[in-house]
């Protein structure tokens, strides 16, 4: 390698040198260039080979902090040069993120060398008592897998670092990305206890460091009801304790006996928060033949500042034990006890003893406290609406869902707000169980309920996960598609469910509307085939739309036996002919009590196409039908009103379209029906892949 000779300057202590300090010193880049082969040179003879782990480690910079805790330390240092180990390392960002006053660093070693394949359900700790660290792994539908130490995940790209010792000890790192926190007693008492079991726990909570927390008056119904032993039982089991404030008020604690004990107990498995199963119904003790209690865990936010919920669902429910949901904020999670991990919650799970208005006001932070604020600010007349009511269900949107910018554009708008906060009530008690027994397929009617907003319905769609099975619920309401993200959860005059997006709040045009709704797909697919959707994103123009839902055209073509869908779905000039009378055009749009009030006779309204639309419009038992002069016969409106941002839809029961428009041949009403299945697989397969179906 060729180095031009020459100088260069170094002032101060840069120079390493008394000169150096004095005022400067000259060196030939030669003579640096020499000195910094030899750093290389001295790099690479301290192969992963030959480098111990202690070297390893303290050349990582990332591990700067924990390394100077074990220097610190003269256990963990001399266990670093003497003894085979396994060491969990938090990086500095790990420790940034640390809100402890203290690290406990032997809790992060391990006096056996494992290997992460070799990992079990738990290691047992070098910390005084020597507490198991409990893993747990978790498989993604891809193949790949996060394995996690408590609630730290394991950086596995960084991990699995195996050396041995100067006395030949086997030792191995694995890089976490959090600080592990063993259960210690707190720092102002003279009181010992080492690694304690989950009744033990219980027993001396007051002289252990869990912050302000007391659990007295759960310890004392434990007692009482002699419930000790699930508490001692060995193994690895997830315990669930309401705090003290969680039994006011009154007649609370009377509702907690043997069975919502067993309520918060989640058996033989041990869940961190971190890697939670969210979503995922876990069986308690209280999962038997008469009654089915499972708790379900549910994050709010993201990262490890995401507020952790638990949600017990009495599946079942018997005489002293309501059917349905309870939520409770994890007020301090993941404390490691011998027999599994305890998470102290803000009130107890199984107990039905609010209304829905109640438990909106409860939590000053929980997951609904922007919709309380809402109502609290702008309307509060909604309040006595809901106290009033015996029974009721409240669709209430989330944090998230109501920090969309959109949303602020309509609170000022107090008749609107209103409008809106109807939409999401509906005066009687609909569980999701009941939404899954009376909705049927797509093709069919799906489940409708009336709100306490006026003439307004709300649609529900059950989607089913063609991979894991699981099923999803959707609500619309005002032309807005929701899902709900929390449900069931119990009220003694109700039902509230959490849903992801407010309703009546358009956020979407015309064409994205239809391109995302299950229910529209036909009509998209057909507008998509002639370019005809490509106008509806318009914001310049106010459309009103009379959509034909699938189900209409497949009846249609079913009873046409004649007519050819081929040859529709080919002439791009027919199909834009027929969906060009169903779109209307104007400097306003029109609802359906509109189109209602402004004319016993016939509306003339203009369209995109070359002819105008001409129909009447009346409304019986609720629900509203439009006439087209055309065929003379009477159109159900199916969901009137679907608001988008650039204009309206109404989703009607039969398409605009005469006898002869569509392409007639000889074929057979089972060709045709065939036909309409093929399309429709092809449409479901395509809404299975934007995860709509």
């Amino acid at each position: 390698m060729m180095i031009a000779s020459g100088w260069i300057h170094r002032t101060g202590a840069a120079a390493g040198s008394g000169r150096g300090a004095r005022g400067g010193v000259l060196i030939s880049t030669t003579t640096t260039t020499i000195l910094l082969l030899a750093m290389v040179v001295t790099v690479a003879s301290r192969t992963p080979i030959s480098m111990t782990l202690e070297e390893h480690i303290s050349d990582d910079p990332d591990l700067s902090q924990f390394y100077d805790l074990i220097e610190r330390n003269p256990i963990a240092s001399a266990a670093l040069k003497l003894r085979a180990l396994t060491i969990f390392a938090p990086t500095n960002q790990a420790f940034q993120r640390y809100l402890g006053n203290k690290t406990v660093v032997l809790y992060h070693i391990s006096t056996v060398a494992t290997p992460l394949e070799q990992l079990g359900s738990t290691i047992t700790s070098d910390y005084d008592g020597n507490p198991p660290i409990y893993v747990t792994r978790r498989r993604h539908l891809n193949g790949t897998e996060d394995i996690y130490v408590n609630n730290a995940k394991i950086i596995r790209n960084r991990s699995n670092v195996q050396l041995t010792n100067q006395h030949g000890k086997k030792q191995v790192l694995h890089i976490i990305d959090d600080v592990l926190t063993p259960l210690t007693v707190n720092p102002s008492t003279s009181f010992e206890l080492y690694n304690p079991d989950a009744f033990q726990f219980i027993q001396h909570a007051e002289n252990l460091d869990i912050n302000q927390h007391r659990i007295r008056s759960f310890r004392h119904k434990i007692v009482m009801m002699r419930k000790e032993d699930i508490y001692k039982a060995v193994g690895g089991h997830t315990f669930l304790i309401p705090v003290e404030e969680g039994f006011k008020p009154p007649p609370r604690p009377d509702m907690i006996d043997r069975k919502v004990i067993d309520g918060h107990v989640i058996p033989n498995h041990v869940i961190f928060t971190a890697p939670a199963p969210l979503d995922d119904p876990q069986d308690t003790l209280a999962f038997e033949d008469n009654l089915k209690v499972t708790v379900t865990f549910f994050k709010h936010g993201e990262g490890k500042n995401a507020k952790v919920y638990v949600r017990s669902n009495t599946v079942i429910g018997d005489s002293r034990h309501a059917s349905g949901a309870v939520l409770a904020e994890i007020v301090k999670a993941n404390i490691p006890v011998r027999n599994g991990v305890v998470h102290l919650i803000h009130r107890p799970l199984m107990v039905v003893d609010t209304t829905v208005l109640q438990f909106l006001e409860e939590k000053e932070d929980g997951p609904l406290f922007k919709f309380y604020e809402l109502i609290a600010d702008y309307a509060p007349d909604f309040f006595k609406t809901m106290a009033n009511l015996q029974q009721m269900t409240l669709f209430a949107p989330s944090n998230d869902a109501l920090s969309h910018p959109i949303v602020h554009n309509f609170i000022r708008n107090r008749d609107k707000l209103r409008e809106i906060l109807n939409l999401h009530l509906v005066r009687d008690s609909i569980t999701t169980d009941k939404i899954r027994k009376n909705n049927q397929n797509q093709a069919a009617q799906n489940y409708q309920i009336p709100t306490a907003a006026d003439k307004k319905f709300l649609y529900f769609n059950v989607i089913n996960n063609r991979y894991d099975h699981n099923q999803t619920i959707t609500v619309e309401g005002g032309g807005v598609n929701a899902t709900i993200i929390l449900s069931d959860i119990a009220a003694t005059n109700g039902y509230l469910h959490i849903i992801d997006r407010v309703l009546g709040i358009p956020y979407m045009t015309v064409q994205e509307k239809i391109e995302t709704d299950p229910m529209l797909n036909l009509t998209y697919q057909f507008g998509r085939l002639n370019q005809f959707n490509e106008q509806l994103n318009k914001t310049t123009k106010r459309f009103t739309y009379f959509i034909p839902r699938n189900r209409a055209w497949m009846q249609w073509f079913q009873e046409h036996q004649g007519a050819n869908l081929n040859s529709f779905l080919t002439d791009i000039y027919q199909t834009r002919s027929v969906l060009e009378r169903h779109l209307v055009v104007a400097d306003r749009v029109f609802t359906m009590s509109d189109l209602k009030n402004m004319s016993n006779d016939s509306l003339i309204l203009p369209t995109v196409g070359p002819h105008n639309l001409q129909i009447r419009v009346k409304e019986e038992d609720r629900r509203f039908y439009v006439q087209w002069k055309e065929t003379g016969k009477w159109i159900p409106v199916f969901r009137p009103d679907v608001e988008c941002t650039n204009g309206i839809m109404h989703v009607i029961d039969a398409p605009l379209v005469r006898d002869h428009d569509i392409t007639t041949s000889g074929t057979s009403r089972s060709s045709c029906t065939a036909l309409v299945t093929t399309l429709i697989s092809t449409i479901v397969l395509a809404a299975t892949t934007w995860q709509l179906l």
